[in-house]
């Protein structure tokens, strides 16, 4: 911590979802809707609005496609979100106490 300011929190990343969402795109090449939906735990209009928010900010990437006859949404993290998730991180560090 630098004194006693703070780096603000990213308020697009700041939300359970959204942060659920990057903290799976950092660790994977890409991400389907269903996988996102069971892994965040979140109904289809919820995560359609968190992935909104994050594609408008230009942190991810969807991609609409078909896998056979069935519809497919796959997202991916951006190099805009990866290098906004490591600040995101490093200032969620500075709110920590410091390691004795």
């Amino acid at each position: 911590m630098s004194g006693d300011t703070f780096m603000p929190l990213d308020p697009v990343i700041h939300s359970q979802v959204r942060l659920a969402i990057m903290s799976i795109l950092t660790s994977v090449k890409q991400a389907d809707f269903g996988f996102l939906k069971k892994t965040t735990e979140t109904s289809d209009g919820n995560l359609s609005v968190h992935l909104s928010k994050l594609e408008e900010a230009g942190y991810i990437s969807i991609k609409k496609g078909f896998r056979g006859k069935k519809p497919l949404t796959t997202c991916s993290l951006k190099e805009k979100g990866r290098t906004a998730f490591a600040k995101y991180l490093s200032a969620l560090e500075d709110y920590l106490p410091p390691k004795e």
